[in-house]
């Protein structure tokens, strides 16, 4: 315990990897104990919460009660027989508390996790990325709440009622158990706010110079088919409007990611002093691979030492050791021919 306090009073950047981990086992602590507090105080309101949770089901029956009613349509006339939730086991009831217990924690635990996440590597970050990261975790709390709350108002009722629909044309009465319906309104509220993260994770990978913002611009259309068949596994829905309106929601959050990404490539590789790329103002080019604007090889027009001496020495004379010119003997000067004495002057 003392040890522990003592590296709270010294910087986190002169901390040693132990001590890092230390940390980090702490805040998982932190985050861990926030999500039980969650979880104990749904089970002592265990009485409302369940009430909460039943609105998408109250919303299916009677679509003008909801904050959006008219996007969930007409009312679903085998929904008028439909009941109240129904448990057959001890062991159900048991999972329905913590179902609500689950997603009270998860709710009040996420900005608890998104601080501790920027508390643990702030250090590692210069000033410029830790203004940069607050607006990241904001953002990223938004959306996921966002997506939640898409869920639970809009995609869950419209579930409930398609099932019905289905169910009543094959002459099937649907009797809901209540840990189905808990499960499913908790995953489908938790999926679909992590669904929602996407963006923010395609901006990541571009800050970390791991794919091109023109290389996601050019792939778009196989980008709208891999959100067209998320969107169909994670949101069990089966009418077109709803798949078509979150399929197009995701796809404007990534033509927004691939903009907001392209703008801070292009401010990283100014303030790195890299050359302006006017076709491609990603990230990850390598400016020593690209040619001269001569047309010119670097390689081939760059003369060695050796070799320019080399060819000098063929030339004047000269024999070349070690990159050095050793000067030529002179020539000898053949002798005057016999009577001509004017060599000898």
């Amino acid at each position: 315990m003392l040890s522990t306090l003592i590296r709270r009073n010294r910087p986190r950047s002169e901390m040693s990897f132990m001590e890092h981990i230390d940390d980090l086992r702490v805040s998982m602590i932190r985050v861990l104990a926030v999500f039980m507090v969650g979880m104990v105080a749904s089970l002592i309101f265990y009485e409302k919460i369940p009430a909460f949770l039943n609105l998408p089901l109250e919303w299916a029956k009677n679509p003008e009660t909801s904050p959006i009613g008219f996007l969930i349509g007409k009312a679903e006339p085998s929904l008028a027989t439909l009941g109240e939730l129904k448990e057959f086991t001890f062991m159900g009831v048991w999972s329905v508390l913590m179902y609500a217990a689950f997603a009270a924690g998860i709710a009040l635990a996420s900005p608890v996790f998104l601080y501790e996440v920027v508390r643990f590597v702030g250090p590692a970050l210069n000033n410029k990325e830790k203004r940069g990261l607050i607006p990241f975790c904001v953002a990223a709390l938004i959306l996921f709440f966002c997506g939640a709350t898409l869920a639970f108002l809009w995609l869950t009722p419209m579930s409930v009622q398609i099932w019905h629909h289905f169910a009543s044309g094959m002459g099937i009465e649907v009797t809901w158990q209540a840990s189905d319906y808990y499960s499913f309104v908790t995953m489908m509220s938790l999926l679909t706010g992590l669904t929602f993260q996407f963006p923010l994770a395609l901006i990541i990978l571009m800050w970390l110079e791991l794919v091109r913002p023109r290389t996601l611009l050019k792939s778009w259309r196989g980008m709208l088919f891999g959100i067209l068949v998320l969107v169909g596994l994670i949101t069990p829905i089966g009418d077109p409007l709803s798949l078509f309106v979150l399929t197009g929601i995701l796809f404007c959050f990534y033509l927004v990611a691939v903009g907001v990404g392209g703008a801070i490539v292009r401010r990283k590789r100014i303030a790195r002093g890299d050359k302006p790329n006017p076709e491609d103002d990603d990230i990850g080019d390598d400016d020593d691979d690209e040619p001269d604007p001569d047309g010119s090889d670097d390689a081939s027009s760059y003369d060695s030492p050796s070799s320019s001496s080399y060819s000098s020495s063929a030339a004047g004379g000269t024999v070349n050791s070690e990159s050095k010119a050793v000067p030529a003997k002179p020539k000898s000067t053949p002798p005057p021919a016999e009577g001509d004495l004017s060599s000898l002057d």
